[in-house]
């Protein structure tokens, strides 16, 4: 007996008495499911807006940011399955999730014509207080997922954000902007120089912080600046 197929066998035992569970609908996964099942990704709201250009996230972000592309991979709705996934991938201890999340729209980007549009993926931070209290960067774990497929490097220490800045949930859009307009900072402006950035986020809503983040990069000179998130409202 193989090691490899030992180990299948082991893990299909471990499976039968200790099954992982859908993080949308809460069944259990099958073998080759990870994380969500084949129904549930299926079934979330996709935005499609990669294959829009001026789609509505462009427009809300363009008039205040110099953007080539911006796309989003679901579209979010309060309440919906698509906030109960990314619940478990912030909170739930789940960096991996992330990774695949962006494997999967890494795939369709891949085979909607966006090879060698972007030179490097720059993930939005966190702060370093609130990293060491999660232990990983959700939008950067999308990120990872997005480049493994794009070949192309993902990189995190090119943007940083120096201010811990409070929750946006409850904020006005006015707010959100005071809150985060001036706390990111690139730290390496000859590696964004002359690049087609991918700036990263995870759920986007009025878009402040993508905006106080592409706008450090832009300072940077970086050649053209993309944004792509994991979801974002309509």
């Amino acid at each position: 007996m193989t090691k490899t197929f030992a180990a299948e066998i082991l893990g299909d035992f471990v499976s039968l008495f200790f099954p992982h569970y859908c993080v949308s609908c809460h069944n259990a996964l099958v073998k080759g499911e990870d994380f969500i099942c084949t129904k549930c990704i299926l079934d979330l709201p996709r935005s499609n807006y990669h294959l829009d250009r001026e789609n509505p996230f462009f427009v809300k972000l363009s008039g205040r940011l110099s953007v080539l592309y911006v796309m989003s991979f679901f579209k979010f709705v309060k309440g919906g399955k698509v906030q109960r996934v990314l619940h478990s991938l912030k909170y739930k201890n789940k960096p991996e999730f992330g990774r695949m999340l962006g494997r999967v729209y890494g795939n369709e980007l891949m085979n909607n014509g966006f090879k060698d549009k972007f030179d490097l993926i720059v993930p939005i931070p966190l702060h370093r207080s609130r990293f060491k209290q999660r232990g990983y960067n959700q939008s950067e774990e999308f990120g990872i997922g997005l480049a493994e497929v794009l070949q192309i490097p993902c990189r995190d220490e090119f943007l940083v954000r120096t201010t811990q800045t409070e929750t946006q949930t409850r904020r006005s859009k006015l707010k959100r902007w005071q809150n985060v307009k001036s706390v990111f900072e690139v730290t390496q402006a000859e590696a964004i120089s002359g690049k087609r950035i991918l700036l990263i986020d995870d759920v986007v809503t009025t878009g402040a912080t993508l905006e106080a983040a592409g706008q450090a990069l832009i300072k940077a000179n970086c050649k053209e600046l993309s944004i792509a998130c994991i979801a974002a409202t309509q």
